[in-house]
């Protein structure tokens, strides 16, 4: 098992958590942009989660996940010390990387975690990262630091004008794709954040014929390519996020069936959140809830 040694909140509406785990095998061999997937109990279902930065040399990897359901408000609930029964990796095929010149990397919400581990590879590759990150508003930002120090430069948006520059990441994006179109230096845009922002992320860097590459995530059961759970369609193919990504060609994707698809679940998500948040709290309304709601 695989033993938690830090831990910090970033938020608590929505509840945003950071954790450093021991996995010296994974933290030595992992790359930007791969995941690990992971479970909490016997009884708890696989999560997968994209690694936001390694320690090789204490074997550490770190992890910032939003809870959005009950798995991941079971795993926010486990403290340093704790161990994690299950922790596979690393997954998925890192992203390619190259000398690309100056690569645009656009990050939003919980999707800042991720490209700061592509960024910071980016950078060794000897790229010149620009670096666009933005959230629904300032409490919601994390990691400014951490970012800055992996980019040349840094332009922050909070969708309500509470920090930075008030608006969308898109408009910052569109900004400097103009403002680059004649010199062409940027030859990369990598966008990873909600579904609807990579969409129109891919959707305003396709204008400029610059190559996009997006990190998707659709809802993952085994990780193998043998569920088909996280098939996503993408230049009318189908692919397996979890085999074939989770990196795909952003002006390919097809982001509307991928929304589609992540809400076939949403009431019974929600209705194993509440009978796990009743059972935390004692419940007495004789629903049977006692091993913790729904799997």
């Amino acid at each position: 098992m695989n033993r938690i040694v830090a831990k910090a909140e970033y938020s608590r509406e929505p509840a945003v958590k950071m954790m450093q785990i021991e996995a010296p095998k994974i933290a030595a061999k992992a790359k930007g942009g791969q995941f690990i997937v992971l479970r909490c109990s016997e009884q708890g279902e696989r999560i997968p989660l994209t690694i936001a930065d390694t320690d090789p040399e204490k074997g550490l990897v770190t992890l910032v996940f939003q809870e959005v359901g009950k798995s991941t408000a079971m795993l926010g609930q486990l403290e340093v010390g704790d161990e994690i029964l299950d922790f596979i990796g690393p997954l998925g095929k890192p992203t390619h990387m190259d000398d690309y010149g100056t690569v645009l990397c656009v990050a939003g919400g919980i999707g800042i975690a991720p490209v700061h581990n592509i960024a910071k590879e980016l950078k060794k590759h000897g790229n010149k990262v620009i670096m666009v990150m933005g959230a629904r508003t300032k409490d919601l930002l994390f990691w400014e630091d951490k970012m800055r120090a992996v980019s040349d430069e840094l332009y922050i948006t909070t969708d309500d004008g509470s920090y930075g520059r008030h608006g969308l990441v898109t408009a910052v994006e569109q900004e400097l794709l103009e403002k680059d179109r004649d010199q062409g230096d940027i030859n990369l845009v990598i966008g990873i954040g909600p579904p609807i922002m990579m969409k129109f992320v891919a959707k305003t860097s396709e204008p400029f014929g610059v190559k996009t590459f997006v990190s998707l995530n659709p809802i993952m059961v085994d990780a193998t390519g043998m569920c088909g759970a996280c098939r996503v369609t993408v230049g009318g193919k189908t692919r397996f996020v979890c085999v074939d990504g989770p990196e795909f060609d952003g002006h390919q994707v097809d982001f509307d069936e991928l929304m589609t698809r992540q809400r076939i679940y949403p009431e019974q998500e929600k209705a194993s959140l509440e009978l796990f948040r009743q059972k935390q709290q004692g419940c007495d309304c004789g629903c049977g809830c006692d091993n913790g709601g729904l799997s």
